[in-house]
């Protein structure tokens, strides 16, 4: 077999395919653990304040991966970035000429980061491009739109997670954990909510319908239904939602607080509350021996945690930095997707369910998934 040395990290760069080339390559043909160990370019599509004050600095300190380009629609941020992150100018595209990103062997993974509305075109053009693909939270807008997105990822052969940071961070992996040992015995009950107060600019995008797809559901409420499902390590398998509004001269064109039940085969009842007009933040769940709770549950850092046995103390750091290293790490050594696409699509069959039953006056939704809608790991 006659591979040239980029052709080599080419391959290794996507997923099994690469990794079992990697295992069955004979050592004479000089790999060097520099080489094993490649960081992988990330390319992040849209320089809002998400981007701005979390995923960039939290580049700076990852172990598996690094800012290697940016996507932008503003002209004047490409300087700033440029100069502060000491990007070249072949690695800074915009909104027109992005596909050129095919051709630039120094991206390997494309972060979006952009409108809601928008995630679906970038996340199938950086699979068609060859890049491996992170998309923020929510997924799209639709179900279809997810579907859209894994099936041009798994055309492209290339890897597909979720910017769903908190299954990299401690707190969230320890709840994980009770559920899994049934440390307190079975959950008979469980709450989740996830909201913040928007008092900002009424014409921000997350505010317009037709960028966003919704409004707190699709924003806070994923926290909530994720904390529900990996509290439970369930998914749920009917709804019912209610929306209410005290704002409607702000909240013109979204949704601004909705409240749902919910029920899990095992029996458990869980209930969720989310919105943009009140501050909340807390997952708890009362269990057959005890219970467990974060506040807040689903913040940047710190969290804080407790259960009927005392304080949960773990270190705390950038869970955007753990997020990326551990996607890197599962293109680069195969580890655990810890929230591929399907999880996101997931959510966003349950988000679905929830609008119908508002829109039907609260009727129950039944759900239904199969076991590649798994929970998280």
């Amino acid at each position: 077999m006659n591979f040239t040395r980029r052709h080599f990290n080419k391959t290794l760069l996507k997923g099994a395919g690469g990794t079992a080339l990697l295992a069955n390559m004979p050592l004479a043909c000089g790999m060097t653990n520099a080489q094993e160990k490649k960081k992988l370019g990330i390319a992040l599509v849209g320089l809002g304040s998400y981007s701005t004050y979390q995923l960039a600095p939290a580049l700076q300190d990852t172990s598996y991966c690094y800012l290697a380009g940016i996507v932008t629609g503003t002209p004047a941020k490409e300087e700033v970035w440029a100069s502060k992150y000491n990007l070249p100018n072949s690695n800074i595209y915009n909104y027109q000429n992005f596909d050129n990103i095919k051709a630039n062997d120094a991206i390997d993974v494309v972060y979006v980061v952009l409108p809601n509305s928008m995630h679906a075109d970038f996340c199938i053009r950086a699979a068609k491009a060859g890049k491996h693909v992170i998309c923020e939270k929510p997924m799209a807008v639709s179900v279809a739109e997810c579907d859209a997105i894994i099936d041009a990822c798994k055309t492209a052969g290339v890897k597909l997670g979720m910017g769903y940071r908190l299954h990299s961070e401690p707190y969230t992996q320890e709840i994980k954990r009770f559920v899994s040992e049934k440390t307190f015995g079975d959950i008979h009950y469980i709450t989740a909510d996830a909201a913040y107060y928007s008092a900002g600019n009424p014409n921000q995008w997350r505010l317009n319908k037709s960028l966003s797809g919704g409004g707190a559901l699709v924003n806070m409420g994923v926290y909530a239904i994720q904390s529900l499902i990996y509290g439970t390590g369930e998914n749920p398998i009917s709804v019912c939602a209610q929306e209410y509004s005290t704002r409607p001269d702000y909240f013109k064109d979204t949704d601004e607080t909705i409240t749902a039940q919910f029920e899990f085969k095992s029996g458990v009842v869980g209930t969720m509350m989310t919105s943009h007009n009140v501050r909340a933040n807390r997952l708890y769940a009362s269990c057959e021996r005890g219970w467990f709770e974060l506040d807040p549950a689903s913040t940047y850092i710190p969290l804080a945690g407790r259960t009927s046995q005392g304080e949960l103390d773990f270190k705390q750091e950038s869970q955007q930095k753990l997020q990326m290293d551990d996607f890197a790490k599962h293109i680069l050594q195969d580890s655990p997707n810890l929230a591929p696409g399907e999880m996101g699509k997931r959510d966003m069959i349950i988000v679905e369910a929830i609008y119908k039953s508002i829109a039907e006056g609260g009727k129950k939704q039944v759900m239904n998934f199969d076991s590649k809608f798994g929970f998280g790991g």
